[in-house]
């Protein structure tokens, strides 16, 4: 088969939320610091959102997630796969990626087995592209692509960060997508872009200056300004309908077309805006924020899991994926006929 010749499916998705719902009184009757951004669009807080349990890692995450493909696949078939990607978000231990170990746990002995640190809250569609390529120019024919976020429940409820706006936002969990050379759910494109010259833009920050990594009693959190948050809600509004739009046009197909949007979960803004300018109602966008909060990159599998799992997708109906990263440094897009031969 050759590469011309290949279709790549994105055969079936599944997710995994820990622990209990966390309510929104977790961070909003604790006692608050001075913070300027709490009234901002960014940071409107969702009722409800999920946290690792001390001591759950990425790769506890990920298994679990995992159990739902095994179920309706068989274990056989998911040990064999021929592709791994893994993306975590705040890994577990210094220097090593959850990938090798996620393989370990799981019984994988993957021939391409890459842990992806770049693309964030994109990054599923990152990962999805970069499974295609090596399906469509290696003889690998399977690929399992996993995005486990675990922010939530340990740098965000840090006694200090707990006070600020940003902490209410995220959530924990994990998503995770089964692709195969077959035409049952084809990927039909995938339009990815690295905006290196937001690069950087996107800081973590410790209030005595330190290095992360150099002992200290600061708590680290995410480095945002009132003139920094400003700057990525132009760009979020903007980055993704644009490339969303621009998958479209390759495919010929106005935005109307698409049946179901999945898109990462930031802020209801986002959310709002996004399908706004795509000129999509809200039952054409899934959207899990209100439940979940920002599960990072997480969002689009887990969400599109959700969409599935619900009836909400039917057979031949035009699934796009879509999001951008930190404060703009990526955006992407993805397009797959549910269901249905190319």
């Amino acid at each position: 088969m050759t590469a011309a010749m290949t279709t790549v499916s994105l055969v079936d998705v599944a997710g995994y939320l820990p622990g209990e719902p966390v309510p929104a009184a977790y961070y909003t009757e604790y006692p608050g610091a001075e913070d300027k951004l709490r009234d901002n669009p960014m940071f409107k807080v969702p009722p409800m959102r999920h946290h690792v349990a001390p001591g759950e890692t990425n790769t506890d995450l990920v298994e679990r997630a995992v159990a739902p493909l095994i179920e309706r696949h068989g274990r056989d078939e998911i040990r064999a796969v021929d592709v791994l990607l893994v993306h975590s978000q705040l890994p577990d231990t210094p220097f090593v990626g959850a990938g090798t170990e996620v393989a370990r746990r799981l019984g994988l002995k993957p021939r391409w087995l890459v842990d992806v640190a770049n693309a964030g809250c994109a990054s599923f569609v990152h990962m999805l592209e970069l499974a295609r390529q090596i399906l469509t120019t290696t003889d690998a024919r399977t690929a399992l692509i996993c995005n486990a976020q675990s922010a939530a429940g340990q740098l965000f409820t840090q006694s200090e960060v707990r006070r600020l706006a940003q902490a209410a936002i995220p959530g924990d969990g994990c998503g995770v997508g089964y692709l195969t050379t077959s035409a049952a759910s084809p990927v039909l494109d995938v339009l990815t872009r690295h905006l290196v010259d937001y690069g950087g833009d996107m800081t973590a920050v410790l209030d005595d200056g330190r290095r992360y990594w150099e002992p200290g009693e600061s708590q680290l959190r995410i480095g945002f300004t009132e003139a920094g948050v400003a700057t990525v809600l132009e760009r979020g509004n903007r980055l993704v309908p644009e490339v969303v739009a621009d998958l479209c046009r390759r495919l010929e197909l106005p935005t109307s077309a698409i049946d179901l949007l999945v898109t990462n979960q930031p802020n209801r803004t986002f959310l709002h805006n996004w399908r706004q300018a795509l000129g999509l109602s809200a039952e054409q966008h899934a959207d899990t924020f209100d439940s979940c909060g920002n599960l990072f990159g997480a969002a689009i599998p887990i969400t599109l899991d959700r969409a599935l799992r619900s009836g909400r997708v039917k057979e031949g109906d035009l699934v796009v994926l879509g999001g951008f990263a930190h404060a703009g440094d990526y955006a992407g897009a993805a397009a797959i006929r549910w269901g249905a031969v190319a």
